[in-house]
């Protein structure tokens, strides 16, 4: 039984407008202010609620490469230069590595006719071997009851529930986590006892200037949990009127 279910996403940014408004035509989302109190967030709507993205603004610049990146299926490059990203290597790969407005790394998936799913997969850097890459692909794929592949050297998880992209994809890099991700899934969770017994760390519980627990994974990939209500917290099903 999946311990969390996948919510949102989050990015990082030090002009969250002017990323937001990137990511927003790159994944084919609505850009909305955030709120009177968000001090400058964003978000970016779609037609189900997982397909949000938060984009928070921080005052810490990217510094290092990112541990966790996005993947995107498009018509051609062209569309994500015109919107502000930089081709950086259009040779080595089938797909092109292009740097956001803010300098974060992206990938491009070429595709012909129509497309229906913007977010291809997200990738997440994870150790140096195979098996550091299944063990991490393994945690998440108990924690959001997806189910768990290995392929080639590294692995993924699909069929995450809810989720408006294919796969979250654990591959092997030889640098270590030196810096804050500056992308992070949000979860719901009836029981966050259970993700911390599970392996999770707790980084910042709930206070009185956020509503939701930071917490890290095994690898130390940040995540945010909201709580979500026990089937028997729930208010009981509306049937209509009663009879008279």
């Amino acid at each position: 039984m999946a311990l969390a279910t996948f919510k949102d996403l989050c990015l990082d940014a030090a002009d969250a407008e002017r990323l937001g408004t990137f990511w927003a035509g790159a994944l084919g989302l609505e850009l909305r202010a955030a709120g009177e109190d968000s001090n400058g967030d964003v978000l970016l709507v779609g037609p189900t609620p997982q397909h949000t993205v938060w984009v928070n603004q921080v005052p810490e610049p990217k510094t290092a490469k990112h541990r966790m990146h996005l993947d995107v299926n498009v018509g051609s490059v062209d569309e994500l230069t015109r919107l502000g990203a930089t081709v950086v290597d259009a040779e080595t790969f089938r797909w092109t590595l292009l740097a956001d407005p803010e300098g974060g790394e992206l990938c491009a998936f070429v595709r012909e006719g129509e497309i229906e799913q913007r977010l291809y997969e997200i990738v997440v850097a994870s150790g140096d071997s195979a098996e550091a890459c299944h063990r991490i692909a393994a945690w998440w794929a108990e924690v959001l009851g997806a189910r768990l592949v290995d392929d080639d050297g590294y692995s993924y998880i699909e069929d995450v529930p809810g989720a408006p992209y294919g796969s979250i994809d654990f591959v092997p890099v030889p640098e270590p986590k030196t810096a804050k991700n500056r992308v992070h899934l949000d979860v719901l969770t009836p029981d966050l006892d259970a993700l911390v017994a599970a392996g999770a760390t707790v980084l910042r519980p709930q206070d009185d200037e956020i509503s939701w627990t930071v917490l890290a994974d095994p690898d130390g990939n940040e995540f945010c949990v909201l709580r979500a209500l026990r089937p028997e917290e729930l208010p009981p099903a509306y049937d209509g009127p009663s009879a008279t």
